[in-house]
């Protein structure tokens, strides 16, 4: 084959001129593949209508009949055409002058063809001044063969194209299902987005006015403390005021519980003592030394407490020592307000633990320490208690 096409290359080598020829001086035989291959039908009618100055109205066949019979002769279409091949295949022509022989020239018009660009390659050959007659009918057949293979793949590619066209429709068909499904999605995804937004705005407007109360709490807390100072420590003592009274509830109990069983034993020793009291009993004679060791003359004592029978026997026992004896019965039927009147205008104080509300007892000894008055505390109404209870705080005062 490549012998064959060297024979062919070597039989129409010729010597010519080194001027490229025009399309009017192109073999007419020529004229018909190089319209057709070299110039696109929708660029040959523009320059059709340019030139006839209104628009064509033949169909794509006549309009390529007739360049191709304007171009047998040098007038304004063929000139046009001239200019217009080439305006379009500038950069082949300049591949194409650097070759100097008709060997060179074929060689580089079958190369053309087997990458498939003949158009402008056919332009450059014809034109070219080493083109005999003899390979400018070669390239004529050459041509007309590559446009019967290419009209052979168009059909090849004709059946590809209708089979692609209907896959692109089912995939149109396809892709606009998807399209909806996204669409949908889409406003269902924007809705819950908004419906997340709106509970956003509702719980940072939750947490700003949480923010904003906390800071007027806060705001108030710190106003406070600086109306009431010892703010802190006062709520400490209120704590321990409650841990307090929970204790003073429980001693209440137990004193209640001492208060009966001094009752009982009072109650069981209440012969005995109705038998001291008539007689001068060694206890009266010891709580009669123990006022006169004291000496309560023109002296305020106060008894606070008691049981009522007993307190003949002890305003006898004072007011014999020149003494004013005075009286309260701890908060159990005397009015507890009076007692803090009664303990500022006592200078002795003798108390009866066993007889008296816890109240009163917390009062009474917080009343003497505080004001440094002498108090004797008896755990029991009875006359020997009492003078006990003188004697042992005689014998304190004297250390």
């Amino acid at each position: 084959m490549c012998e064959r096409h060297a024979t062919e290359a070597q039989a129409i080598a010729a010597p010519l001129s080194s001027r490229r020829r025009r399309l009017w001086q192109l073999d007419h035989s020529s004229h018909c593949p190089l319209i057709g291959v070299g110039l696109p039908l929708p660029v040959l009618r523009k320059l059709v209508d340019k030139l006839s100055g209104g628009k064509t109205v033949a169909d794509d066949y006549e309009i390529h009949v007739a360049a191709v019979s304007e171009c047998a002769s040098r007038n304004r279409l063929s000139e046009a055409l001239q200019k217009e091949l080439e305006r379009r295949y500038a950069t082949v022509l300049l591949r194409y002058r650097s070759l100097t022989s008709t060997e060179q020239l074929f060689a580089s018009w079958r190369a053309a063809i087997a990458v498939g660009d003949v158009a402008g390659a056919f332009w450059a050959a014809l034109t070219h001044p080493r083109c005999t007659p003899a390979l400018e009918q070669q390239l004529c057949r050459d041509l007309h063969m590559v446009q019967h293979q290419a009209g052979a793949c168009v059909r090849a590619d004709l059946g590809k194209f209708q089979a692609l066209v209907g896959a692109h429709a089912q995939l149109t068909l396809d892709l606009g299902k998807a399209q909806q499904r996204v669409i949908a999605l889409q406003a269902e995804k924007s809705a819950l987005t908004a419906q997340h937004e709106h509970r956003m705005m509702q719980v940072q407007a939750s947490l700003i006015g949480k923010d904003s109360l906390i800071a007027s709490l806060q705001a108030q807390l710190e106003q406070l403390r600086q109306n009431a100072p010892g703010l802190d420590s006062r709520i400490r003592l209120t704590a321990r005021l409650e841990q307090m009274e929970q204790q003073q509830r429980a001693l209440r109990q137990q004193i209640a519980d001492l208060q009966l069983n001094a009752a009982r034993a009072a109650d069981a020793m209440a012969p005995r003592e109705v038998e001291l009291a008539s007689a001068p009993a060694p206890a009266a004679m010891l709580a009669t030394e123990a006022l006169q060791t004291l000496c309560l003359q023109q002296r305020a004592v106060l008894c606070v407490g008691g049981r009522s029978g007993n307190v003949a026997t002890y305003r006898t026992l004072i007011e014999g020592e020149g003494a004013r004896f005075s009286h309260h019965d701890g908060g159990l039927e005397d009015n507890a307000s009076r007692l803090d009147a009664s303990l500022a205008a006592a200078d002795l104080v003798i108390c009866q633990t066993g007889c008296i509300s816890h109240s009163a007892y917390w009062r009474v000894k917080d009343h003497c320490k505080r004001h440094g008055k002498r108090c004797v505390f008896i755990d029991n109404p009875s006359i020997s208690s009492l003078a006990r209870g003188l004697q042992l705080h005689d014998e304190d005062c004297k250390r």
